[in-house]
This record gives C-alpha cells, structure tokens and sequence, in this order.
C-alpha cells in the first residue's frame, strides 16, 4: 500500500480511534475439507483486504495498521466451524499483496510491512476464504470523492464517465485476470483446500438516501453499480478458476449503510458504531460469517 492508497484508512483511524479506544479497543477445484472428528480442526487460511479484516471493530490483532479484529467474518466464521485460523487479512490489501509484502503506516507514521499474505498458505490447508479487488480499483477513495451537500452539484459520475468511457470499469476489468491468477495460486500452493471468494456487500440502496449519506441519487446508483460489477467479475473468475463465489449482496438487501444503525451491516460516511467508514460493522461482519458459513457445511 503506497502513501496515497494508505491515506483513506489513516484518516478513518485519526477519527475513530479515540472512540475505539474508549470502548475498550485492544492495541482445479480443492477438495472438501476434512471433518474435525476426522482429523482434527480444519485449518483455515483468511486471506483478503479491509472487508475481511474489519477495521476499528473491537478487539485488534495482529499488525495494529492492518486493523484486523477479532470479530471479523474470519473470526467468526472460524468459531463456528471449530477451525484453526490463519488471519492474514489487512487493510490496504490488494492483489498484489498475495505475492508480495504490504507497507504499512498509521497516522502517515510508517509501521513496517505485513508478510506475503500467500505465506500462511500450507500443502495441508483445508479452508481458504479470500475478499480483494476493492483497493486494486480504488473503490473506497472514489466513495470518498463523490460526496458533496449541495444538491445542484454535478455528478461526481460525471467525471469517471467522462468521454463515454468509464474509468471505474476500465480498473475492475484491468483487475480481473489478476484474481484468476490469485486463485491460481492458491491451488498451487494449498492443492486440497476448498476455495471460497467473497464479492462485496451492499453499500447503499438505490437512489442513495441524500443527505443521510451525502451522495446525489445518480452517484449512489453508480458507486453500487461499480461494486456489482465488481462482485460479478469475482463471480467469474472465481467459477473459472475452481473457487467458490459467495454473494453478500443479496442478502445484504435492508442493511445497507442508508438503515438504521440497528440494521446496518455497512457503515457510511460517519459510523454510528465501531468500525471504519464505508465499511462493514460487526454485525455485518457476523452476518458474512453466517452466510458463509451456511454454505460451507451445506455443500
């Protein structure tokens, strides 16, 4: 993660961390995986970026800038399947990050880099679950830009449509071969394990909710339309790469970051609960638990 790409999160933390810390914030196809009754608790590989990490929800571990909690989908997902976790999640995280090492800051204070997240991955691993390809199309930063108060402001889909092209979609198309060549190496490193990809959730409902979250209807509808078409390039790949696609955005449907802070699985712009802006809470994060986990010991 570069200095640019760092600063959305740094800033996400400069606000919120004061408030964490008050509530108590710690500083081909796999086979199936073995049962625990068979040989012991599955050994489990969380691979992924900030939607898996699940940043400023109570409690850290791990490298303080990844923003890893301990009631992330890993977390809880492991807890219900009784499996050993290997939680290399990190925000900042994108593709490339597989392969090579993460810089880390905080606070635009560096913090050394995370490993590889490919080196948790064993001949032995029976469960992968793997969340990226929102830092490598810049979704969040692009979120960030588009906000604005006025009503009779242009449309920040103006810009990244600009010439009949558009910029957001050129990035997730740029994006997808790399995630087939991710998954290709996850097989290679880890070839009996079961490969599960997550897509993204829902952000925002249609038609947005102005001035709630300070998007115009139009940019709401193209920042979730950004995120579906990432979700289906995921699909894809995933289905040609012998992985398994999960859909959060469905079931998302009622919790998105317009609901009730009792309802949302999702943050806005300014959380009402724990966890960083425009990005999954810890019920959220529960809920993704849920849904994986239900596919996971239902097939």
């Amino acid at each position: 993660m570069n200095s640019q790409q760092s600063k959305p999160f740094c800033r996400f933390v400069r606000n919120f961390l004061g408030v964490a810390a008050l509530a108590g914030l710690a500083v081909g196809t796999g086979a199936a995986p073995a049962s625990a009754a068979d040989d012991g608790p599955l050994s489990y590989v969380a691979l992924g970026d900030s939607m898996a990490s699940g940043p400023l929800i109570p409690d850290i571990t791990g490298p303080v800038a990844c923003g890893r909690s301990t009631h992330n989908y890993p977390h809880e997902l492991a807890a219900r399947l009784g499996a050993s976790l290997r939680d290399v999640t990190c925000s900042g995280a994108a593709s490339k990050h597989m392969t090579e090492k993460q810089s880390l800051s905080l606070l635009d204070i560096p913090m050394g880099a995370a490993d590889p997240q490919f080196d948790a991955l064993r001949p032995d691993t029976d469960l992968v679950t793997l969340t990226i390809g929102g830092n490598d199309a810049g979704l969040v930063g692009i979120a960030q830009k588009c906000t604005t108060l006025d009503p009779n402001a242009t449309p920040c889909k103006d810009k990244y449509t600009e010439g009949g092209v558009d910029q957001v979609a050129q990035r997730i198309a740029e994006f997808a071969p790399k995630l087939g060549t991710v998954l290709d190496g996850i097989h290679q490193r880890s070839p009996h394990a079961r490969v599960i990809v997550t897509g993204y959730g829902l952000y925002i409902k249609p038609g947005g909710c102005w001035p709630l979250q300070p998007v115009l209807p139009v940019d709401a509808d193209f920042l979730q339309g950004s995120v579906d078409r990432m979700n289906t390039a995921i699909a894809e790949q995933s289905a040609a790469h012998g992985a398994e696609y999960i859909d959060l955005a469905t079931p998302s449907k009622g919790h998105d970051a317009c609901q009730a802070p009792s309802d949302k699985w999702i943050e806005g712009y300014v959380p009402t609960a724990l966890a960083a802006p425009l990005h999954p809470n810890r019920n959220g994060e529960a809920n993704y638990a849920a849904l994986i986990g239900a596919h996971v010991q239902g097939s």
